[in-house]
């Protein structure tokens, strides 16, 4: 529960943004719906993400969207041959690093998801409670686990698709997370493609009750990056935009079209 994780940068840990929301277990093609109010000094962040493994390259990654700004400063994190995780809602940002640390361990994700949670000495229970901590893993291979508090902010909840999870917090409904994965296993092309697919799904089905405002996406494999010795296929924000996704799907193509000029070389 006390281990000592190597640093981020010894690991050649890659991270982005993070803010998660935990309650209630959930592994595999399942969703949690949770929802408890309670005071909070500042809102919850992170309000919709997916994680999601492509197994015919080995990229793996996530993104996001949220109605706070720069919300990919601490959701999304990612190891190129480990995984991925999201830390989101009444977030407690080292769940990413831990989660990190314990996939390169060889934990699978259901036992980082509870082993995290569980160690977690929930510091501030009475306005930043870990009943109200979401948060998701994937693993090099596609496995996946993810959890949502019981005191998230409604509408809160994850579900899980094949080689997705897709989580949020102060969301229309259900129906935004099922969107998602659906989008995720129905689309094709490059990973960066089905990421934003989902997001975009997510929004059509109502997204995050507040509006939009800014959104992330984070992608690794080793050595796949266009330059050399960098596993970052994809690290692309968006920190304050009235449309964030659309934003984030010009970067994208803008991103594809580098990785085609490079490869073509």
């Amino acid at each position: 529960m006390g281990a000592q994780f190597p640093s981020l940068a010894a690991r050649r840990l890659v991270f982005t943004v993070g803010a998660l929301s935990l309650g209630a277990l959930s592994a595999g093609a399942q969703e949690h719906h949770a929802g408890t109010e309670s005071p909070r000094p500042w809102p919850p962040v992170a309000t919709f993400s997916i994680l999601g493994y492509d197994p015919a390259t080995g990229e793996v990654g996530g993104a996001v969207q949220s109605r706070v700004f720069s919300v990919g400063n601490g959701v999304l994190w990612a190891e190129a041959g480990v995984g991925a995780a999201a830390t989101q809602a009444i977030v407690d940002v080292s769940y990413g690093p831990q989660s990190i640390a314990l996939l390169r361990d060889g934990l699978k994700p259901a036992d980082v998801v509870k082993q995290v949670w569980a160690r977690d000495p929930d510091p501030r229970p009475d306005d930043w409670t870990k009943l109200g901590r979401q948060f998701a893993v994937i693993d090099a291979t596609g496995n996946v686990a993810a959890f949502t508090g019981s005191k998230a902010t409604t509408w809160a909840g994850d579900k899980q698709g094949r080689f997705c999870t897709a989580q949020g917090n102060i969301l229309a409904g259900p129906e935004v997370v099922t969107a998602m994965v659906e989008a995720f296993e129905n689309t094709t092309g490059h990973l960066s493609l089905r990421l934003l697919a989902a997001l975009e799904a997510g929004q059509k089905a109502g997204g995050d009750k507040r509006g939009m405002q800014s959104a992330a996406m984070l992608i690794v494999k080793k050595n796949a990056g266009v330059w050399l010795h960098n596993d970052v296929v994809v690290r692309l924000q968006v920190d304050d935009n009235p449309e964030p996704i659309t934003e984030l799907r010009r970067l994208v193509e803008k991103a594809a079209s580098q990785r085609a000029r490079v490869t073509a070389r």
